[in-house]
């Protein structure tokens, strides 16, 4: 965590990728400035943090690069506001601020010595890239089972990380599926809606974790699924990213019940969301 959590750190822009074929969607490489301020950003898969577009203000963004990789950020932005808007326009080269990392994140520990599988869909991807991504590193394959991925996008043209993807695909450490939700030109891979998708090829509910994000209508045909699959509530793990705001639970916008998804979130298990309002 930051000294100060008020104080956003300042990097430097040094990719700004566009992901998708509508070019909604752009993925930022920050590059810290300094040393110490990479070290005292210490964060975990599932984490995020609020971005500063200077002279527009800030909004929370998920974090989609692991801890294995140091000496950077990667933020997978979707075109929707006066933030996101200011963040896509600007050049390699720009400096940006950042303040965390903030909320909580995906059970690790708990992971150990289990099968994990990884649901998502759309742009909701990023946080679960950061989660794969660490989970395949050297030092920390050993610690799990089967690591399975569930990824899916409308269609093609609006799936992130495509050479990433392409690599999974040949990786005998993780099974990647992907699909679309309607059969495209040239798509020889799966078709359907994450659902049933998960519904026909999930692996055994056995000493598994499941882990879900994606849009709201997404997680919430998903969850009964995995249900249905015999997963226990306190096996499936899903993020509210919807709900964050200003990252320290102080503007009271982000509550769901009795709990604040800047601070006791974003990660809840199933069985914390049960004993919750159901306004997720």
């Amino acid at each position: 965590m930051q000294l100060n959590p008020y104080i956003p750190i300042t990097m430097k822009l040094v990719k700004n990728l566009v992901e998708t074929e509508d070019k909604l969607i752009n993925t930022f490489t920050l590059e810290f400035l300094n040393k110490q301020d990479e070290e005292n950003f210490k964060y975990m898969p599932g984490q995020f943090a609020e971005l500063s577009a200077y002279g527009h203000g800030e909004a929370p963004f998920g974090i989609a690069t692991s801890p294995t990789e140091p000496g950077i950020l990667k933020f997978s932005v979707a075109k929707v506001g006066c933030v996101s808007n200011a963040l896509h326009l600007m050049e390699e080269g720009t400096m940006v601020g950042v303040r965390g990392p903030m909320g909580n994140y995906y059970p690790l520990e708990k992971f150990k010595g289990k099968n994990v599988v990884i649901i998502g869909g759309g742009f909701a991807f990023t946080t679960l890239r950061s989660l794969a991504k660490y989970m395949l590193d050297d030092k920390h394959r050993g610690d799990y089972g089967d690591i399975t991925v569930i990824y899916g996008a409308r269609n093609p043209g609006l799936l992130l990380y495509k050479e990433e993807l392409a690599e999974w695909e040949n990786n005998p450490n993780i099974n990647l599926i992907t699909t679309i939700d309607r059969p495209a030109e040239g798509w020889t891979k799966h078709v359907g809606f994450i659902p049933s998708i998960t519904e026909q090829i999930a692996p055994s509910s056995v000493d598994t974790y499941a882990v879900v994000c994606g849009p709201p209508a997404m997680i919430k045909f998903t969850l009964p699924v995995l249900e249905k699959l015999n997963f226990t509530p306190e096996s499936i793990y899903t993020s509210l990213e919807m709900r964050m705001k200003c990252g320290l639970g102080i503007c009271g916008r982000c509550n769901i019940g009795t709990e604040y998804v800047c601070k006791d979130g974003p990660v809840f298990s199933m069985a914390q969301l049960k004993e919750l309002p159901n306004e997720y």
